[in-house]
């Protein structure tokens, strides 16, 4: 087949994008919609809180009715807004107002570091100063005080957390939830450009529910899955066909048998839908050994 080049109509992508950072080399890409399907006590929770505390988030709010069963191990995650009532939509708007609240403090901190940066000027050249300004940045000790950030300037790294949440009404009516599943990246808009943003991660016992369960738009928004063992073979075929434009059935087949083993120590397979281009592959046992399929070498 022909082509001919058409000059001057080339895709020049954005520099940033809206809502990420840089996560270390071997784990995930930021601003995750990360799914963990298995039964009750598969090893999920234990897995979604590893991944979490490597990925450095500043910190996490939390959805569900049963923290308190998860303390121990959900303590070492920095959780600082925890939502128990499940049947209430307007928790998604609050999770947004979190965020839009820290956009607007990173906001606030970078219009009066500006302020501050001109006044430490003109007094060092002898220029006329704004006594507003004196005012506003001359501390109590007779020092001037330069404005503070809890993030010292930076977009802080947040993690929502969904757990047990099966036939709640967030699932059951889940408009408001599926809008943040799709904008998560772009919550907390800044008026310079970008986002704070937020990283999803829902702890499932179903890949697929009729009612009450995570639904296809939040399943598409996906970017990794966590599958643990599983006898279920239509729930099988569901995910393998998430993974068709990178390997056939039977290979993925294979691809989870290697990861799951003989069954102990609580093993999964981890799929990276949008791996980085350093990674050797989309699949993973657990979180530490890359599985490369024959196809993909």
């Amino acid at each position: 087949m022909k082509t001919a080049k058409v000059k001057g109509l080339d895709i020049i992508p954005p520099k940033n994008i809206s809502g990420m950072y840089e996560t270390p080399l071997l784990l995930p890409k930021a601003g995750q919609v990360c799914v963990a399907n298995g039964k009750r006590q598969s090893g999920k929770t234990t897995a979604i809180v590893n991944l979490i505390e490597r990925m450095n988030f500043d910190y996490c709010i939390a959805v569900s009715p049963t923290m308190n069963s998860n303390k121990e191990l959900l303590s070492r995650l920095n959780i600082e807004h925890v939502f128990e009532d499940i049947d209430d939509p307007s928790v998604i708007d609050k999770i947004k107002d979190i965020v839009k609240a820290e956009a607007e403090d990173l906001e606030r901190y970078k219009e009066e570091l500006k302020k501050y940066n001109k006044l430490m000027k003109d007094l060092k050249e002898g220029k006329y100063m704004d006594d507003d300004l004196l005012l506003r940045f001359f501390g109590e000790e007779g020092d001037f005080m330069k404005p503070e950030h809890r993030w010292n300037g930076e977009k802080p790294r947040i993690a929502v957390i969904f757990d047990d949440m099966l036939g709640s009404g967030i699932y059951s009516r889940p408009r408001k939830l599926n809008g943040l599943a799709t904008y998560s990246r772009h919550i907390g808009q800044l008026k310079e450009g970008g986002a704070i943003g937020v990283s999803l991660f829902f702890m499932i016992q179903s890949y697929k529910c009729q009612t009450g369960g995570l639904n296809k738009v939040i399943r598409n928004q996906c970017t990794s899955l966590l599958l643990f063992k599983t006898k279920d073979r239509q729930e099988m075929k569901d995910v393998a066909e998430s993974c068709s434009g990178e390997v056939d059935e039977e290979t993925f087949y294979k691809v989870y048998d290697h990861a799951i083993g003989d069954g102990s120590n609580y093993p999964f397979l981890f799929i990276d839908f949008h791996k980085k281009k350093e990674h050797p592959s989309m699949f993973r046992q657990r979180f530490d050994t890359f599985i490369i399929p024959e196809e993909l070498k």
